[in-house]
């Protein structure tokens, strides 16, 4: 598969900011996430001050920002300030919280106020369904189900994307699925082939998609001399 027979919408998945600004400028890539675990390892210490930030340079394509609370109201309070920092953001809010609290009520309420959701760290169809049933007809938002996560158990995760794929469709089109944790370039084609809407896309791996389409036997070569070059950079002797 060549990059330009994709449907799918890639967006990058990072919190390095001249990482972000770099792939918010690559045609390939159309919108953005991030989440409070990335933002850490890269060293942010100030969430408002470098939101705002990106947003001040990355204004036309959708960037999603997730909220950090614990509490319901909390969250519900940091969900309208996120929501106010950009037209282009959607809030990320996760399927419980580390309670294991459902946060599906907090997800009604905030869809059906106009807040554009990108409900999070979903991995089962129960979770699935439940989310797709309190967006409808709730603002355009989206259903992050975390295949990579799901794969990293032992278990395929297509069916339960395949299964998320039709809640969605039920729920009006204003609900899109992403698939999340991609760990290979090869799952963008899986994602694609199964008619997913979006995946997120670490910036290394973005990095890698000018391989797509390449003479396997090219490869090969490529590999060969790169082995070569390092092993003689090294010097290596027998």
């Amino acid at each position: 598969m060549n990059l330009d027979d994709l449907k799918i919408k890639i967006y990058s998945d990072g919190a390095d900011k001249a990482s972000m600004l770099s792939m918010a400028k690559n045609p390939l890539v159309k919108g953005l996430t991030t989440n409070p675990s990335l933002m850490k390892k890269a060293g942010v210490s100030d969430y408002p001050t470098f939101c705002k930030e990106i947003l001040s340079q990355i204004q036309d394509k959708p960037i999603s920002f997730e909220v950090f609370a614990d509490d319901f109201a909390q969250m519900k309070r940091q969900a309208m300030e996120i929501k106010g920092w950009g037209k282009n953001v959607y809030v990320k809010i996760p399927i419980t919280n580390s309670h294991a609290e459902s946060c599906l009520p907090l997800i009604d309420e905030l869809a059906h106020s106009g807040v554009s959701l990108n409900v999070t760290a979903v991995m089962t169809v129960g979770q699935a369904k439940s989310a797709c049933e309190v967006l409808k007809g709730g603002a355009p938002s989206i259903l992050s189900v975390f295949a990579g996560r799901i794969a990293d158990t032992g278990r395929d995760p297509m069916p339960i994307m395949l299964a998320s794929l039709d809640l969605c469709r039920s729920s009006g089109r204003t609900t899109e699925l992403l698939w999340a944790s991609t760990r290979e370039s090869f799952n963008i084609v899986q994602a694609d082939q199964m008619g997913c809407d979006i995946i997120t896309v670490p910036f290394d791996i973005i990095k890698k998609l000018n391989l797509f389409g390449k003479d396997l036997s090219e490869l090969s070569l490529d590999t060969v001399k790169a082995f070569k070059a390092d092993a003689d950079q090294a010097g290596f002797h027998l």
